[in-house]
C-alpha cells in the first residue's frame, strides 16, 4: 500500500504513522472538505477466517456507529466508517500532539501532578463512555494523546471489541488479542468485561506514569497475564516516596484482582483525584513543576478555558444591529399520528442501516400511538417490541433495559413465565445488564432463566440456548472471581456439548479454548 491511494473515493492517504499485524494508520486529506484526517485501515482477512469476515465487517460498522454517538471533548471525533476493497476504514479527527507513551518517555521522572492531571481527564472520558455503555478494553498510553494545550484525547474507542468478541482469546502463537501489560485479570481469564475492566487499565497506566514501569512485565504474554492474576503490585512510593499516600492507595485500589474491590466508577476515581489536582490560577504549578506550557496536562486545571496560546486575539468590537421583532404565527392544529407511515419509514431506515434515525422515530411515535390506540393495543405492542429490539441493536442498553423488562412482565402475565417470548425478553434484558457492567445481576438472571431452557418443552431438541446461558454464566463467574466454579461449569458444559454436537462444533471449540486458557494461567485454583 502506497501513499496517494484514495479511500472511498474521498480520503487521499498521505503518510503512514502507525501499523501492526491487523492494520495501518495514515494521515490523509479529505478531498471533499479539504481538511487533514486520520484513517485507520483494518484487514478482516488477517483477523478472521473467510466465513467470519462478513460478520466482522458488520460488527465494525455497528461499533463505529455506536462510538460515534459518544459526545465528549476528550474523545477523538469519528467522521466516517465503512469498507473499501478488502479494507475496513475508520476516518477520524487528526489530533496534534504527542501520544502519552512518548510524552512519558521524554519526561523522567514524570511529575506526579502530571500523572494526576492525566488520570483525572481520563476519568472524565471514561465516565462519558461507560454511561453509553461502552467499554474501551484497550486503554494504554499509545491510545492516549496529549494535545499542545495539555488536554487529553482518547483513541481507538470500540476497536478492541471489533477485533474479537473475546478480546483475550489466545491465538495459535500464544499472543492475546489486546495488550497484556494493561489487561485486567477478568479479561485475561476470558471473563465478561465491564467498566471495572477499564478502571484496572487506568490503574496500570497510573502506576506506569508514576514509577516508569508497568506493574507486571514479562518475556511472554502468558507470563504477564499470570502475574496480573496472582502477584500483588509494588506500591508506587517504594520508588517515588514524594508521591502522596492517597495517590498510592488509589492505584492499589484500581489494581485489585477482583472487580468487586475496585472503585465503583470513574466518577468515584475522579473525586479521589480532585484534591490532588493543581489549584486554578495563572501562577506556576506547585512543588517546583514548570509553568503550564505546551503539552502540560496540568494546564487545563491551572488555566481552564484560557485561550491557547495565552494571549488575547485582537477582536474588533461587534457591530450593533437592532433586533428585528419576530413574526408570530399561530401554531398548526395537532395532527393524528401516522402510525402506519412511521412503521413503513422505520422498515426502510432499518433496511438501509440507519438505526439511530429509526430509534428516534419509534421513540417519538410510541406516546402518540399509545394515546390513540391504548397501551395494550396490538399496534402499540408491536411498536414497543420493535423499539426495544432497535435500541438493543443500536447498543443503547440503558434505554432498552426498562422496555425489555416491561415487555417480559406483560407477556408473562398473559401467557405464563415459561412463554418463549417472555423468556427471550428476559434474556435480552440480562444481556443489557451485562453490557451495563452489572455482572452479579446479569449472572442471577441467566441462572434464573436456565431451568426454563433445560426443560425440553421450551427448548425443543436443540439445547443451544441452554448451553449459551451456561457459557455466559461461566464467563461472568470468571469476571467476579469465581474461577474454580467457572472451570467446573466449563468442564460440565464441554462434556454435554460434545455429546450433543460432536467434537468439531464451534461451541465445543470455544469451551475448549476457554478451559485451555484457564489451564495455562492456573485459573482453576481456589
Amino acid at each position: 500500500m502506497v501513499n496517494g491511494r484514495v479511500v472511498a473515493g474521498r480520503y487521499e492517504l498521505s503518510t503512514l504513522i502507525g501499523q501492526g499485524g491487523m492494520g495501518q494508520v495514515w494521515t490523509a486529506y479529505d478531498q471533499r472538505l479539504d481538511r487533514r484526517v486520520a484513517v485507520k485501515l483494518l484487514r478482516p482477512d488477517r483477523m478472521a477466517a473467510a466465513a467470519e469476515a462478513e460478520d466482522l465487517r458488520r460488527r465494525f460498522v455497528r461499533e463505529c456507529r455506536v462510538t460515534a454517538q459518544v459526545d465528549h471533548p476528550g474523545l477523538v471525533t469519528v467522521h466516517d466508517a465503512g469498507s473499501d476493497t478488502e479494507d475496513l476504514y475508520l476516518v477520524m479527527q487528526y489530533v496534534e500532539g504527542a501520544d502519552l507513551a512518548d510524552h512519558h518517555a521524554e519526561t523522567a521522572p514524570y511529575p506526579w501532578q502530571w500523572a494526576v492531571s492525566v488520570a483525572a481527564q481520563l476519568c472524565a472520558v471514561l465516565s462519558a463512555v461507560h454511561a453509553v455503555p461502552i467499554v474501551h478494553r484497550d486503554l494504554k498510553p499509545r491510545n492516549v494523546m496529549v494535545r499542545p494545550d495539555g488536554t487529553i484525547t482518547v483513541l481507538d474507542l470500540g476497536i478492541a471489541s471489533v477485533l474479537d468478541t473475546d478480546t483475550t482469546r489466545l491465538t495459535h502463537t500464544g499472543t492475546p488479542i489486546g495488550t497484556p501489560a494493561y489487561m485486567a485479570p477478568e479479561q485475561a481469564m476470558g471473563g465478561a468485561v465491564g467498566p471495572y475492566t477499564d478502571l484496572y487499565a487506568l490503574g496500570v497506566l497510573l502506576h506506569e506514569l508514576l514509577t516508569g514501569d508497568v506493574p507486571f512485565a514479562g518475556s511472554t504474554a502468558l507470563g504477564i497475564l499470570h502475574r496480573h492474576l496472582y502477584e500483588p503490585p509494588l506500591p508506587v512510593r517504594r520508588n517515588r516516596p514524594e508521591v502522596p499516600g492517597a495517590l498510592e492507595a488509589l492505584v492499589l485500589h484500581l489494581l485489585a484482582k477482583d472487580p468487586q474491590y475496585r472503585p465503583g466508577s470513574a466518577q468515584e476515581v475522579y473525586e479521589r483525584l480532585a484534591p490532588l489536582l493543581p489549584a486554578r490560577g495563572p501562577h506556576p504549578a506547585p512543588y517546583g513543576v514548570a509553568p503550564a506550557g505546551p503539552l502540560d496536562p496540568t494546564r487545563p486545571f491551572l488555566r481552564p478555558h484560557a485561550p491557547w496560546p495565552d494571549r488575547a486575539a485582537a477582536v474588533p468590537p461587534p457591530v450593533h444591529v437592532p433586533p428585528v421583532p419576530p413574526t408570530r404565527t399561530p401554531p398548526p392544529p395537532p395532527s393524528r399520528p401516522d402510525v402506519a407511515g412511521a412503521v413503513d419509514e422505520v422498515k426502510q431506515l432499518l433496511g438501509e442501516g440507519r438505526i439511530t434515525q429509526a430509534v428516534d422515530i419509534l421513540g417519538n411515535i410510541l406516546p402518540a400511538a399509545a394515546a390513540e390506540h391504548g397501551e395494550r393495543s396490538p399496534v402499540v405492542r408491536i411498536l414497543r417490541k420493535q423499539y426495544a429490539a432497535t435500541l438493543l441493536d443500536d447498543g443503547q442498553y440503558r434505554r432498552a433495559l426498562p422496555e425489555l423488562r416491561r415487555l417480559a412482565d406483560e407477556r408473562a402475565a398473559e401467557s405464563g413465565p415459561a412463554d418463549p417470548q417472555a423468556l427471550q425478553f428476559r434474556y435480552d434484558a440480562a444481556q443489557c445488564l451485562e453490557q451495563l457492567g452489572e455482572p452479579a445481576a446479569a449472572l442471577a438472571e441467566y441462572r434464573a432463566l436456565l431451568p426454563y431452557y433445560e426443560n425440553s418443552y421450551v427448548s425443543g431438541n436443540d439445547p443451544a440456548r441452554s448451553f449459551e446461558l451456561r457459557l455466559r454464566a461461566a464467563q461472568l463467574l470468571l469476571a467476579t472471581g469465581g474461577h474454580g466454579e467457572a472451570v467446573r461449569q466449563l468442564q460440565a458444559l464441554l462434556y454435554d456439548a460434545e455429546r450433543a454436537y460432536g467434537g468439531y462444533h464451534p461451541l465445543v471449540g470455544e469451551v475448549r479454548r476457554a478451559l485451555e486458557r484457564q489451564r495455562q494461567l492456573g485459573g482453576g485454583r481456589g
